[in-house]
């Protein structure tokens, strides 16, 4: 039997000025990830296209952790990292009863821009508090340290 884990592969985006990111594991070939444009209004302004992997796993990096800014809006129920050096936004995360659990922003992945998918326009304005956190905890990937 083989071991799912010996079948993942590892990405790792970073911020402008390298301060922070995020090492994202997933069996998935980037030309299969799901891409998503949410189009609230932060994620328009940032121009974000996300993904995620529930059978995967996701590590944020603080290699200069004054540089990380977390920022809540809306229904407050998720953090987005944003470099305060450079401005970046390199994910977002949310902690609920189940776990932690984020995604990342594709566009601090600048050797695979060519790989991706198109992105899937989203947008979740009339989705409650409890429907965004069954949601998340259902597409998000897994936040493991």
């Amino acid at each position: 039997m083989s071991n799912p884990l010996t079948s993942l592969q590892s990405y790792e985006g970073r911020c402008h000025c390298r301060a922070i990111g995020f090492v994202y594991h997933t069996a998935l070939a980037p030309e299969d990830w799901p891409i998503r444009a949410c189009q609230c209004t932060f994620c328009r302004l940032h121009a974000g296209l996300t993904t995620s992997d529930p059978a995967g796993s996701l590590a944020f990096i603080e290699d200069k952790p004054e540089a990380l800014t977390r920022y809540e809006f809306g229904l407050k129920t998720t953090d987005f990292l944003i470099c305060r050096n450079c401005g970046a936004y390199i994910g977002a995360t949310t902690r609920t009863a189940a776990s932690r659990f984020g995604i990342i922003n594709v566009r601090v992945l600048h050797s695979l821009a060519d790989r991706l998918r198109a992105p899937e326009p989203m947008n979740y304005e009339n989705e409650g508090a409890s429907g965004r956190v069954a949601r998340r905890e259902s597409r998000w990937t897994p936040i493991c340290a």
